[in-house]
């Protein structure tokens, strides 16, 4: 007893997951036993289905894994009815089950597996063609065993869940809650990250600023609902537009912005500027247009449909050499004024 209870508590404190713990607790069983089949079950009560997850046979008896059986016919549900944890006369007592027909099982040891609630999870489980008679002190031990499987089985889906609640956390701090686009937070870190491989690759950004004229119209006009409605519909229409390597977010309120990896461009080793001519330059009219034309048209609003005469946008090429996020947004903003100034002068 004392050399197993030293197994045990060496697997415990080396095992990190189910995978690494399960296996040594079969072999474990095995030999404390003497049966040929030790494995571990998961139950779906609602379904009426076990499962076999984990298994070790070292004689002709296969107990598979990945086996689903009805839960009704299981000699599991048997042995818990009957309060009956462990017998070496399974075909006298349970003389009706066909499993244990076809796998030829004499003797039968077995503990439920239950979480801190007393909900029944799995089973551990020891099965063998031979006839075996298993004292108390196996039984005892079995039943361990199941307490721990079933608080590792706990402890795990708690991790795990407590890691998807974290990747959660960390999505909803980089995302605008209404539209679901990046925010400010996330562009800023995407742009500081484009511009390092801009300069590493020799090319060159696109940054666009887009104010949503009128917004505040729609919003006094039709009422805050419709226009988060706007909101949400101006997003998706400028997605559209965009390609996999291109972000857009949402800075706040009627503002967003546009972050793309452009063209090449020549490394004089001068300060960043804008570049105003060449293919970068062409690409940025490219996008400024493209953006523009996407946020004109009818909007479905509520019950209404609300004509947009489209946004004043701006996008620059820059060449980031020395240049920050701030800096480049900066010179995107001043670019989206001069647009929104000449729209105003046009009417």
């Amino acid at each position: 007893m004392d050399a197993v209870l030293s197994r045990l508590s060496f697997s415990l404190n080396t095992a990190k997951t189910v995978d690494q713990l399960i296996q040594p607790l079969l072999e474990m069983l095995g030999q404390i036993t003497g049966m040929e089949s030790t494995y571990l079950t998961s139950i779906e009560l609602s379904n009426g289905v076990q499962h076999v997850r984990y298994a070790r046979n070292t004689g002709k008896m296969q107990i598979r894994e990945g086996l689903s059986v009805p839960w009704e016919d299981t000699l599991c549900k048997r042995s818990l009815d009957m309060g009956l944890m462990a017998t070496s006369q399974v075909s006298t007592i349970w003389g009706d089950s066909a499993a244990a027909r076809e796998l030829g099982i004499r003797s039968y040891l077995s503990a439920p597996v239950r979480n801190a609630e007393g909900g029944l999870m799995g089973t551990l489980c020891a099965a063998s063609a031979r006839q075996i008679s298993v004292p108390q002190e196996t039984e005892t031990l079995l039943q361990l065993f199941a307490n721990i499987v079933g608080n590792f089985i706990e402890r795990e889906a708690l991790v795990q869940s407590l890691q998807a609640a974290n990747t959660q956390l960390a999505s909803f701090a980089l995302s605008d809650a209404l539209t679901g686009l990046p925010n400010r937070r996330a562009l800023f870190d995407e742009l500081e990250r484009m511009l390092v491989q801009a300069v590493r690759t020799s090319s060159s950004i696109l940054v666009g600023v887009i104010d949503l004229d009128g917004f505040k119209q729609i919003n006094d006009q039709y009422g805050h609902q419709s226009g988060d409605e706007f909101l949400q519909a101006v997003s998706f229409r400028l997605q559209t537009g965009l390609r996999a390597s291109d972000m857009l977010g949402r800075m706040g309120g009627d503002e967003f912005v546009v972050i793309c990896p452009g063209p090449d461009w020549i490394n004089t080793g001068q300060p960043c500027t804008l570049i105003t001519d060449g293919e970068p330059a062409a690409a940025a009219r490219v996008l400024q247009q493209r953006l523009t034309d996407a946020t004109i048209g009818d909007y479905q609003l509520s019950k209404q449909i609300v004509p947009y005469r489209g946004a004043s946008v701006g996008v620059v090429a820059l060449a980031p050499f020395g240049l920050h996020s701030t800096a480049a947004i900066k010179l995107a903003d001043s670019e989206m004024y001069v647009v929104k100034q000449a729209r105003k002068q046009r009417g």
